[in-house]
């Protein structure tokens, strides 16, 4: 298997298939394919990973392209923005934020994962639900604008604004942090918490989080009177 991922802020990942070989994506990802590459719809893996992607915002189905003779199928972007393969081991597993899933292929299984962090699920936005991917593969992933990725050492933290993690090793600890004194909590515009990731392990951050581009945009939208 071959991929190649195109078309620079407006991104679609191409994906070469031999014979036999198979790629795993959303319902409704697909952009186009060749005709030796056949459609298989299922829950992959019953109620329990139907419910898991319902709470995480993917569809409820997947889709499995096979392809029977050698061929490409391509899954473009929802979104302006960047598309990372990233690779998962049996000793490397990875979590994402809710909706990044784009594509998978090899042994891959995603499940629901939550942070050790009670406090993330509360405050952190990306924390406590998150997407963990497990097994032997490659995963795709859509990024909300351009990424920006780093290596964290053991103990190394960086503190990120809620909502710029995209996607991170499984060996990463999510933790929030309140903002310190009161005038920056009020005035500094930053909201009341921080997400704090903790090495050892590689985050990718995106520099153009959906739900803030979305609060921008309201701004400039007409609005009926009340």
């Amino acid at each position: 298997m071959q991929y190649n991922i195109v078309g620079g802020n407006l991104p679609a990942v191409i994906v070469s298939l031999n014979q036999g070989e198979s790629v795993k994506c959303e319902s409704g990802a697909m952009s186009w394919m060749d005709p030796s590459i056949q459609m298989e719809t299922n829950t992959d893996g019953g109620v329990g990973k139907l419910f898991g992607r319902m709470v995480t915002g993917e569809s409820l189905m997947l889709n499995t392209y096979t392809a029977s003779a050698p061929g490409e199928i391509a899954f473009a972007s929802s979104f302006p923005g960047s598309i990372v393969a990233y690779t998962v081991t049996p000793d490397r597993p990875v979590m994402a934020q809710k909706g990044a899933f784009l594509a998978s292929v090899g042994n891959i299984n995603m499940t629901v994962g939550f942070n050790k962090k009670v406090g993330g699920g509360f405050f952190g936005g990306e924390g406590f639900l998150m997407q963990k991917f497990e097994g032997d593969g490659i995963v795709f992933f859509e990024i909300d604008g351009s990424t920006v990725e780093y290596d964290l050492q053991p103990g190394q933290v960086k503190i990120v604004d809620t909502g710029y993690l995209a996607v991170m090793d499984a060996s990463v600890t999510l933790d929030i942090e309140m903002v310190k004194g009161l005038k920056n909590m009020v005035f500094g515009g930053e909201g009341l918490f921080n997400t704090t990731l903790t090495g050892p392990g590689h985050i990718v951050l995106q520099t153009m989080p959906i739900p803030n581009t979305a609060t921008v945009l309201y701004r400039y939208m007409p609005h009926p009177s009340r």
